[in-house]
């Protein structure tokens, strides 16, 4: 969950916009993957179980479907033409790094963009899911042998309290992953970090993000351990 507020960066340049560029969130995936799905059944049931009420159909309305199911294949070879472009566009497009002044200025969506692809840079497999009723969950990231860990990205300027805290590890117990994170711009209290401490969560104030995102433009992707 990210705090809504009216800052907007004032002017982004084609190089940020670039590696901003929102991905297919992992809701849209799905749907995608479901609607791929109920074609090759539909497919399988036509070409192969070939039903006899099928044959039956008025000559126009057989020429219906199969101009339907044309149109539904295009569709669908259209849509992982998206998502592969989008990845491509991403592994070719320059890291730059930002500093803590241009983080304060982004909309809270490029914010949760930005840090995907910090973590995508150190080799994670990452989901955008930050919707109503997400629990407070931006991305869902997947490490080496398949761990799944939630991260929460709040583009804050006041300081990050226990309460946050809390929070999210209610949230990690919920969701039933390895680890959490909480990155943020702000300022992560001594209270909030010792209430942290020896639990499976990993938290990233501002000055730690930047230093953090400045080491990425030095190095290639690497396999996920951690941040």
């Amino acid at each position: 969950m990210v705090v809504r507020t009216d800052w907007r960066m004032r002017q982004t340049s084609p190089q940020l916009t670039t590696q901003l560029r929102r991905p297919v969130s992992l809701s849209s995936r799905w749907i995608i993957g479901l609607v791929t799905a109920v074609y090759l059944v539909w497919i399988f049931i036509r070409a192969v179980s070939q039903p006899e009420w099928f044959t039956q159909l008025p000559a126009l309305v057989l020429e219906l479907v199969r101009l339907a199911e044309v149109a539904w294949l295009a569709t669908i070879l259209l849509l992982w033409g998206v998502i592969w472009w989008q990845a491509r566009q991403e592994a070719s497009s320059p890291w730059e790094p930002l500093d803590l002044t241009t983080l304060y200025n982004l909309h809270p969506a490029e914010f949760e963009q930005y840090v995907a692809r910090l973590f995508r840079q150190k080799g994670y497999k990452v989901a955008l899911r930050g919707r109503s009723g997400d629990l407070g969950v931006d991305l869902v990231i997947t490490r080496s042998g398949g761990r799944r860990a939630i991260v929460q990205c709040k583009r804050y300027r006041s300081t990050i309290g226990p309460d946050i805290v809390r929070e999210l590890y209610g949230t990690l117990m919920h969701e039933g992953v390895s680890h959490a994170f909480l990155i943020t711009t702000a300022e992560i209290s001594d209270a909030a970090r010792a209430w942290a401490r020896g639990k499976p969560m990993t938290l990233i104030d501002g000055p730690t993000l930047v230093q953090i995102a400045s080491s990425l433009r030095l190095k290639p992707t690497s396999p996920a351990n951690s941040l």
